[in-house]
């Protein structure tokens, strides 16, 4: 996955320079998700981060194609508590590569961001702060069967605060169920992400 990633920064950054519009991105992941199912499996959002790169390519002057590649972490965190595994806390982070392919917008310094995006497993982890080994290893076996793969809706604004510096705020939703039909202990469910940080034109 990391060549995937290589791969397309480098094209990235090669037709970006060719359009001169270049940008860096990078801020802070507010994650969860939307479950269905198990009302007892009560989740909050959990922090991450996202990096990458992106360009704009103008189409007429207040609309403009821009594709990105970012790496983003998504996950949850999750207060469980049944008669049979008793009170259950831990947080699940899944590491993504995002292609966001975007219609960007423009209005004054406001730009509207609008569009669907590929998100690419990379990996999962788990953070305990109680639960018994038995439900680890079941949480652990279910995270190990998500997709590889997942189609996302993107919407956002930005700002410009200045010709290279702009602030940017998203929301992306999967379209697609990121464990099919549930596991064992774990409901149905799709990513949510609140995304806020800057982009840096190059």
């Amino acid at each position: 996955m990391k060549y995937l990633f290589t791969i397309a920064a480098a094209a990235l950054l090669t037709v970006g320079a060719k359009a001169q519009s270049v940008s860096v991105r990078a801020g802070a992941n507010f994650s969860n998700i939307i479950k269905t199912g198990d009302s007892n499996f009560s989740t909050d959002f959990k922090p991450g981060f996202h990096a990458g790169l992106g360009i704009d390519i103008p189409i007429v002057p207040a609309f403009s194609f821009a594709p990105e590649i970012l790496y983003s972490q998504k996950g949850y965190k999750v207060d469980y508590s049944s008669a049979l595994v008793g009170e259950t806390k831990y947080s699940v982070t899944t590491n993504f590569i995002d292609v966001p392919i975007l219609a960007k917008f423009k209005s004054g310094g406001f730009n509207l961001h609008l569009g669907p995006q590929v998100s690419f497993l990379t990996s999962t982890t788990e953070s305990w702060d109680s639960g018994s080994q038995q439900y680890r290893e079941t949480i652990k076996e279910d995270n190990s069967n998500l997709k590889k793969s997942i189609i996302s809706g993107v919407v956002g604004l930005g700002i410009d605060v200045s010709p290279k510096v702009s602030f940017i705020g998203r929301y992306a939703l999967d379209f697609q169920k990121n464990n099919e039909n549930g596991d064992s202990e774990t409901p149905e469910y799709k990513n949510q992400v609140i995304q806020v940080g800057l982009g840096i034109r190059l």
